[in-house]
């Protein structure tokens, strides 16, 4: 079980975004975590996979720290791809951040051989984003966190995207957290949601 336990969080000189927030997800279990835009969705996304430290609180994965050293079980996919690659490697090189990655994932999310040669900003956002997905899923994480990974994609790469990672947590018995503002995806997607607020969850 993947567990925010009481997590309080904000930036220097600003009130917390939240203060004794509270959050399960379990293993299969797909939540959607909802509030307006500014609450710190993006942020806790980042707390939950070990990218930000809480001021108070803990994240748990099966009662225990999150580790912080080798491959993390919980995976962050971020709404922006090109904030999640280092600008100055080709994407071949990218990929391998994340050991072997197989062949049949690649060919599942359309990655071009050619595009392995290429420099993230030669790529479109819709091409990085089945990289760092690629690189993400490679690992065999435990818990996917996906923050709006297909809000700037067309339709089709949309329902593609989807495709691979339903498919992935189905098979794999993955927990997901997922950031969404189309109510439409989060109702086909969704097993569960949970509202993000300023006070205690």
């Amino acid at each position: 079980m993947l567990e925010a336990r009481d997590i309080t969080f904000g930036y220097p000189g600003a009130k917390p975004l939240y203060s004794g927030f509270s959050l399960q997800v379990e293993p299969s279990e797909r939540v959607a975590l909802q509030a307006p835009s500014g609450f710190g969705k993006t942020t806790l996304c980042r707390v939950l996979a070990g990218f930000e430290r809480p001021q108070a609180g803990e994240v748990l994965l099966d009662g225990r720290p999150l580790p912080r050293r080798g491959v993390c079980p919980v995976q962050l996919i971020q709404q922006h791809p090109e904030q999640a690659v280092d600008p100055r490697l080709r994407m071949r090189k990218t990929l391998a951040e994340a050991g072997d990655v197989p062949q049949e994932l690649l060919d599942n999310l359309g990655i071009r051989d050619e595009w392995m040669q290429r420099y993230p900003h030669e790529l479109s956002g819709g091409e990085l984003q089945r990289f760092c997905i690629a690189r993400a899923l490679a690992t065999r994480p435990r818990y996917l966190i996906c923050d709006e990974v297909s809000t700037m994609l067309d339709a089709v790469t949309q329902a593609h995207i989807w495709r691979v990672l339903l498919d992935y947590a189905e098979r794999e018995g993955a927990g997901m957290l997922l950031v969404s503002h189309t109510p439409a995806l989060t109702e086909r997607v969704a097993t569960r949601k949970v509202k993000l607020s300023r006070g205690k969850s």
